[in-house]
């Protein structure tokens, strides 16, 4: 255990974040660094909405999940009333922390140490011994706040969270049709890569490397964020079928009436966030290796399989993808400075049946593929990162996305760092693993 002093952390982040080269990538320090991890804890994931997965998780009430983000474990719980809820996972006797298992179903949320008990609702229900003078009401779990975007559950642990409300009319449209609160979780796995959350967060907004996901480029354009000026001579023929491919696509969302155009709202937002709806290439059914639909039984009012993938990225840690047939979620949750945790969900339908409606390995073989490429490619750069020699390269006009990225964190972490006050109620230090 280390302490970290806060004061010093953010004279150190200052100085990098003054001399840091716009275009380039970060200097070794934001990748290794665990003070500056604290750092982006206090400044980005207790701050901001946070993707944290699907409220078909917890289908139903006493069904739970627990979410580690660096030193916060969060409980999220469906309660008696069928609304969904977050709270500290820490019980308010002594600091237990209270559930330990991933996920769950039940009744009250009882801490093993001395048995205290709440309701659902997070209000302390059971505390045998306690003192007759101790007003119990002050003792209920302390709650995190909870927004469900069409089946999509962001949190924030700050106590005054920033706006939600533009992120959620603006991407409502294109993802109600979808339906996930009428899906159920096929599989999810975790995988825990050796890699900073933002070498993660890089690695995934840019298909300059895509070359290297064989299996995901079966109906993945390469094109995402290009400007035609990128595409070279040998890509010309495939760009050409790209852009015939797009048209095709563009007819069929404009007849069925669906939102595809892209929307962008990066600078200047704290909450950050980039739509669009995307052709894919071949069949153009599903990110399967045969590129059609990994589930007979399709998502909402979908009569057509042949739909493309609506993809949504979140700021600062999610993106996903939303076909005709299923839906990949994605979150990238960050346990230490080099070790990050990538949760991806398969959602089906609700009523689809898994051997007659779909195949597992069918719906998941392209992502578990180019999950575990990513990985590699993560940890590769950690592992380059640490060398001396290393130094901030230049990005290519493809990796764009991944520049926009970087700049919204930039900017959030230069607010937080000039505030009068960067870290409230916490101190000038705090305990580090």
């Amino acid at each position: 255990m280390m302490v970290v002093d806060l004061a010093a952390v953010r004279q150190k982040a200052a100085k990098l974040l003054a001399h840091r080269k716009p275009g380039f990538s970060l200097e070794a320090p934001f990748y290794l660094d665990r003070e500056l991890f604290e750092l982006d804890i206090s400044a980005i994931f207790a701050r901001h909405w946070i993707h944290v997965g699907a409220a078909v998780e917890v289908p139903e009430h006493g069904d739970y999940v627990t979410v580690e983000l660096g030193r916060y474990s969060l409980i999220i719980v469906r309660d008696q009333d069928a609304e969904i809820r977050a709270f500290h996972n820490v019980c308010r006797h002594r600091g237990s922390r209270i559930l330990t298992n991933r996920k769950g179903k039940l009744r009250n949320i009882v801490c093993r140490y001395h048995n205290w008990s709440y309701d659902l609702h997070g209000a302390l229900r059971d505390a045998e011994h306690i003192a007759a003078s101790v007003d119990r009401s002050c003792l209920g779990l302390k709650p995190v706040h909870l927004r469900n975007l069409c089946g999509l559950l962001f949190v924030c642990l700050s106590d005054e969270p920033p706006d939600f409300e533009e992120m959620r009319s603006t991407v409502a449209p294109y993802l109600a049709p979808h339906r996930l609160e009428d899906c159920k979780v096929a599989h999810q796995v975790d995988l825990v890569e050796d890699g900073n959350w933002k070498a993660v967060m890089e690695n995934n907004r840019e298909c300059y490397h895509c070359t290297r996901h064989p299996e995901l480029l079966r109906t993945f354009f390469q094109f995402f964020a290009h400007a035609e000026s990128d595409v070279k001579p040998r890509q010309r023929e495939y760009y050409q079928r790209f852009l015939r491919i797009t048209d095709e696509f563009h007819a069929i969302w404009n007849g069925l009436g669906l939102a595809w155009k892209p929307i962008e709202m990066f600078d200047g937002r704290v909450t950050g966030f980039r739509v669009e709806r995307l052709p894919l290439d071949n069949a153009g059914e599903s990110y399967t290796l045969d590129t059609r639909i990994a589930s007979r039984r399709l998502l909402g009012d979908f009569s057509a399989p042949r739909l493309g993938a609506l993809s949504l990225h979140t700021q600062p840690n999610s993106w996903n993808h939303f076909l005709s047939d299923h839906a990949v979620i994605f979150s990238a949750l960050p346990l230490a400075a080099e070790k990050t945790l990538v949760r991806t969900t398969w959602l089906v339908h609700k009523d689809a049946v898994e051997g007659r409606d779909y195949d597992l390995g069918h719906l998941t073989e392209v992502w578990n593929r180019t999950n575990e490429q990513d990985s590699t490619f993560v940890s590769w750069c950690n592992t380059g990162v640490h060398s001396p020699a290393y130094e901030p390269g230049p990005y290519s006009p493809n990796e764009s996305q991944l520049e926009k990225f970087l700049d919204w964190y930039i900017d959030r972490l230069s607010a937080h760092v000039s505030e009068p006050s960067a870290f409230p109620g916490g101190g000038n230090a705090l305990a580090a693993d």
